[in-house]
């Protein structure tokens, strides 16, 4: 499969950035049309625009030039398999702003946490607002209540993308301000209920403590992946992630894996030898090239056996272009 074909969208893209360079080979194009150019910053005035929207501060990753917001579902008491799971192991929604290679326009990206009643409703508020559905699908198996996350973007402006994000989500538990005050933090962490420096040297890389639960969050370096003139990176979408939940000796992991279209099949018989559930396979983003397909996954066990699953899955990753990514 071709993974790596050059698109009218893609020299179309590339002419606005580099103008001279439409002579080069094409190659040299598609190369160039991404790392030539850098995304420019989201400014301070447009920060605090997207939280006066949403009455809420984000955070800026300035390395990616996105700013991120969550949009936990903390009104939700989440079980799985009869068992109580906190809401950081996989029930957070977001969204991020992130603006286009030549500055022209910017994106807003949301990957939102809903039950079944509350996904049609939105369809219609985010349509009503201007914005585009990318994609509804489940997360989970054994969850309840029985959750389902829906893509959302969009092109704009961000001060309109606020806006319009805000008005499309106001009605809903989405809205930060229909949200129940935070809980207390947790006492027992996740730096407690797990052997940390054990799955690092497993997994190869080092994970956050999100309250009980612990959080590895993994971009494709080895990609350069653009949609509608937009980079995508880890925190606007494109990441693969393990969240475990639970303690080190009975524990729970679930997550998300990208891939290209080629890597698909090796990763799901990768989790399978390592009795990881696999539990869907679908899309999350729409004009992205190459097109990424995302993989859910779910397990439960010792912490480190689980860790040795996802570690063998990430090892499947970038092997078709890149020799197998450096972890």
């Amino acid at each position: 499969m071709e993974t790596n074909k050059f698109t009218r969208r893609q020299a179309l893209q590339a002419t606005a950035v580099l103008g001279t360079t439409l002579f080069l080979p094409l190659q040299n194009i598609q190369a160039s049309s991404v790392s030539a150019a850098k995304t420019p910053a989201i400014t301070a005035e447009e920060m605090a625009a997207i939280d006066a929207a949403l009455g809420k501060k984000g955070s800026y990753k300035e390395a990616e030039a996105v700013y991120t917001m969550p949009l936990p579902r903390n009104d939700l008491k989440m079980k799985i398999k009869g068992e109580p799971v906190p809401i950081p192991f996989g029930f957070g929604g977001w969204v991020s702003f992130k603006k286009t290679v030549d500055g022209k326009s910017a994106m807003v990206m949301s990957d939102t946490v809903l039950q079944m009643e509350e996904v049609n409703p939105l369809i219609s508020a985010a349509h009503a607002n201007g914005l585009e559905i990318a994609a509804i699908h489940n997360h989970f198996f054994y969850e309840e209540p029985r959750i389902f996350y829906m893509h959302i973007h969009g092109m704009g402006s961000v001060a309109e993308l606020a806006k319009k994000y805000a008005d499309t989500i106001r009605d809903s538990k989405l809205f930060p301000s229909n949200q129940p005050a935070p809980a207390a933090p947790p006492t027992v962490t996740g730096k407690e209920n797990f052997d940390l420096p054990a799955l690092d040297a497993i997994i190869k890389y080092t994970g956050t403590v999100n309250g009980p639960t612990y959080k590895y969050t993994i971009g494709r370096a080895d990609q350069k992946i653009m949609a509608m003139g937009v980079e995508m990176t880890t925190n606007i979408g494109l990441n693969t992630w393990a969240s475990f939940a639970g303690k080190q000796d009975d524990a729970h992991i679930a997550g998300d894996i990208a891939m290209l279209q080629s890597e698909v099949n090796s990763v799901i018989k990768t989790l399978r030898a390592h009795n990881l559930e696999v539990v869907a396979v679908h899309n999350h983003m729409l004009g992205d090239d190459p097109h990424m397909i995302f993989l859910h996954y779910y397990g439960r066990g010792n912490a480190s056996d689980l860790a040795q699953g996802f570690r063998a899955a990430l090892n499947e990753l970038g092997k078709k272009n890149m020799g197998g990514m450096k972890m």
